[in-house]
């Protein structure tokens, strides 16, 4: 028998290879995400958590960025 998944393929960065991996493995996003781990730097991912999945960066994003100051006249 066949199981088909739909899903995505995501290309990024260790470090957020290494984030994305924590997400999956404590189920921070409710549930096991990641279908298929496949080399240093792609994850084939269910499609279905993407709009989850790019909240959650936008907020860690939003967090670990600094505002730029303006420079007085």
């Amino acid at each position: 028998m066949v199981n088909v998944m739909k899903g995505v393929l995501v290309t990024c960065d260790g470090a957020m290879k290494q984030f994305l991996l924590h997400l999956d493995d404590t189920l921070k996003l409710g549930r096991k995400f990641i279908i298929q781990d496949l080399d240093d730097n792609h994850l084939f991912i269910s499609a279905d958590i993407l709009d989850v999945l790019q909240a959650k960066i936008d907020d860690l994003m939003d967090q670990i960025s600094f505002p730029l100051a303006e420079k007085g006249q």
